[in-house]
């Protein structure tokens, strides 16, 4: 029986929810990540998943600094609506731009009202404690090239 070791291709679907109940992200189709690699999983979930096998459950409750950490204000930023281009003026429009400084900020837009625009640059999750609902659904020894690249490559071998 295989279970989620380092090194191992790990393959999870998920459901994600706040603390009020409602439901931030579904997936059924399963996504992949290295156990024990440089993954874009949070920490605290892949701990729960070592040494698990397939068809394992689990729910893993996270606070804002255990998941995408705090809401920070200075990251929101808000505008005369007639300053922003015609193509960024609605809810869920992206854009990238540079601070003084050089770093690149992706932004969405999250709010127009009373003639003005506001755009944020925070995690969209962040500032809120989110409960994962992860189920292990397959699970393979990692190739050579995957381990290489620190990322799962499906296409690479089936899991099982």
């Amino acid at each position: 029986m295989q279970v989620a070791t380092a090194g191992k291709v790990v393959s999870i679907t998920y459901l994600i929810h706040d603390e009020t109940g409602e439901i931030c992200e579904y997936r059924d189709l399963p996504v992949a990540y290295i156990q024990g690699g440089r993954s874009d999983l949070l920490p605290k979930i892949e701990r729960a998943l070592e040494g698990k096998p397939v068809g394992f459950t689990t729910t893993v409750s996270l606070s804002p600094a255990e998941g995408f950490g705090e809401h920070d204000a200075g990251l929101t930023f808000t505008d005369s609506l007639e300053n922003v281009p015609p193509e960024l003026r609605h809810l869920g429009a992206e854009l990238n731009a540079e601070s003084e400084s050089g770093e690149l900020r992706h932004f969405r837009v999250t709010r127009i009202e009373a003639g003005k625009l506001t755009v944020d640059a925070n995690h969209p999750y962040a500032g809120r404690s989110l409960a994962y609902e992860v189920k292990i659904v397959g699970i393979r020894e990692a190739s050579a090239e995957e381990i290489a690249s620190g990322e799962a490559r499906p296409e690479l071998g089936p899991l099982t």
